[in-house]
């Protein structure tokens, strides 16, 4: 059966935090903290891994903002130490449309989507709101539906957000693409029947191959 909708995770998939190594170098400066630029990265990197095994996941930081932030805090703790005040201050930054940006085919493939009729979900394990960000990059008009985890209770290795996003567009499982990048939480998608693309990491300014996406509408599986 040919795909009729595709759901999209949003960070690390679509969007990327490609500058907060940078914020926190000049906070650093800022308040005349000496720490090397390669300690902060590994730090900061540290963080990123552990956010995605599935003990962090399983703390359910995405189904409240509050969770949400004192998950991160703790992540963040060793770059706490040795740099005093960042936490609250990369926090801030890392949930707003300054620490975030598209990646590069983003649009692009957002745009074919919507040109071929194929509504877009954004199915997301999330705490905030995601709406400001894509409209500050003039991106939201090419989404269909918002699906967030935050605001459903659920995040996604619970089948329950996958559910929500079907439901949305009114599509069954097998007629939608799940594509994300963490074989945890959006592999899970397999379990609710639904067709699933994992995307492996990529550097920071390069391109996400998110045309894979096109090529599989393209090629009518």
């Amino acid at each position: 059966m040919s795909i009729s909708v595709v759901l999209l995770d949003w960070g690390h998939t679509l969007f990327d935090t490609p500058g907060s190594v940078d914020f926190i170098a000049d906070f650093a400066s800022q308040h005349k903290i000496e720490i090397g630029r390669d300690e902060i990265y590994a730090l900061w990197n540290d963080a990123r891994v552990r956010s995605r095994t599935a003990d962090e996941i399983a703390k359910g930081r995405d189904k409240s903002a509050s969770q949400h932030r004192q998950c991160w805090i703790s992540l963040w703790a060793q770059l706490e130490q040795r740099c005093p005040g960042i936490s609250d201050a990369l926090y801030q930054f890392e949930t707003s449309a300054s620490g975030w940006s598209p990646y590069i085919d983003t649009e692009v493939v957002l745009t074919k989507l919507s040109e071929r009729h194929i509504p877009v979900v954004i199915i997301s394990d999330v705490a905030f709101d995601l709406r400001p960000i894509l409209r500050h990059y003039n991106l939201d008009h090419l989404v269909h539906t918002y699906v967030l985890s935050g605001e459903h209770g659920t995040i996604k290795p619970e089948l329950r957000l996958f559910r929500v996003a079907l439901d949305a567009v009114g599509v069954a499982a097998e007629q939608a693409l799940m594509v994300g990048d963490n074989h945890i939480n959006d592999g899970a998608a397999i379990d609710a029947g639904i067709r699933t693309v994992l995307l492996p990491p990529v550097a920071h300014g390069a391109t996400r191959g998110l045309s894979v996406i096109l090529d599989l509408i393209d090629a009518g599986v």
